[in-house]
């Protein structure tokens, strides 16, 4: 890992008033003073309990089960990632999973996977904090207006 292009970016995104998150290493992130971190689903430790965390640094996580999802709960996790809501793949949830979670959590939600214009408007059925779609955000195209 380069330092000094993690300084870098971390420099342009404030200068830009971003955040900037770190993956999967707190430690790092704690030293350059970033603004959080992300522990993928695959983490599954608790070390970064035992550091000193200012008070704006947000832990963020992401999951795919209620059992990830408990974990990242005693993680302090902040903000969860809650995959895949409509791509249909092994880790599937759909529409009725997805809100069962959200009661489960009581925490901010953000829905991953299979967002299209298709589906765009069912988000409004979910109480979510935002949405990532990678296939929907790289085709060049502008945006419909409407709800989302």
């Amino acid at each position: 890992m380069d330092i000094t292009k993690i300084k870098v970016l971390r420099d342009f995104c404030r200068k830009k008033g971003c955040n900037f998150f770190l993956s999967n290493d707190v430690k790092l992130s704690i030293e350059l003073k970033l603004d959080g971190v992300y522990l993928p689903s695959f983490n599954k430790n608790f070390n970064h309990l035992a550091y000193n965390l200012k008070r704006k640094f947000v832990i963020l996580g992401s999951a795919h089960s209620l059992k990830e999802l408990n974990l990242k709960k005693f993680q302090k996790v902040k903000l969860f990632f809650l995959s895949s809501l409509f791509k249909k793949n092994k880790n599937y949830l759909g529409i009725y999973r997805f809100k069962f979670f959200e009661r489960f959590t009581g925490k901010n939600l953000v829905a991953l996977g299979g967002v299209n214009e298709s589906n765009i408007k069912k988000l409004n059925l979910l109480n979510i904090n935002g949405y990532a779609g990678i296939s929907f955000f790289q085709k060049k195209r502008p945006l419909k207006k409407g709800a989302f």
